[in-house]
């Protein structure tokens, strides 16, 4: 059997990284950090943002609407609001209210260091923790979709 290696999943990306997956200047990915609220950058000790995987998605949603639909910002951003809004729905608890307690978090920079002190250290821990609790919860939630379907068959 072949080897095949794992693909490398960033913890951050760069503004200049960021840039460069959707071809627009620095600035842009700045001013639209500051509009939508959606995007969440961390900033290391020297004040450099850093984005993680759900801010590149959030990216690509606000690229699609406003770049290739046309959409004002006020639109995009109302777009994106209902976007986020789940559709209201009988039956069992979301997995957020079942388990509020799993993401306490928004930004692991803000948590308070271990006794150990080693920052970047504490930081890529921290994060390599949320972003395999973020996978775990997207699981949770097909699961949970899957199974809504099969009730109502």
């Amino acid at each position: 059997m072949p080897y095949k290696e794992k693909e490398i999943e960033k913890l951050y990306y760069t503004i200049g990284e960021v840039a460069q997956m959707f071809n627009v200047n620095t600035s842009h990915i700045r001013f639209w950090s500051k509009e939508f609220d959606v995007i969440r950058p961390a900033t290391n000790k020297k004040g450099n943002r850093l984005y993680t995987q759900s801010d590149i998605d959030n990216f690509r949603k606000i690229y699609h609407l406003v770049k290739e639909k046309g959409y004002t910002l006020k639109g995009a951003k109302s777009e994106l609001k209902e976007m986020k809004q789940p559709a209201v729905a009988s039956g069992p608890p979301a997995t957020e209210e079942l388990f509020p307690e799993v993401l306490p978090f928004d930004n692991p920079v803000d948590v308070p260091l271990s006794s150990s002190g080693d920052f970047q250290e504490d930081i890529v821990n921290r994060m390599a923790i949320k972003n395999n609790l973020e996978k775990v919860h997207s699981s949770l939630r097909e699961v949970e979709k899957e199974l809504d379907g099969l009730l109502k068959e």
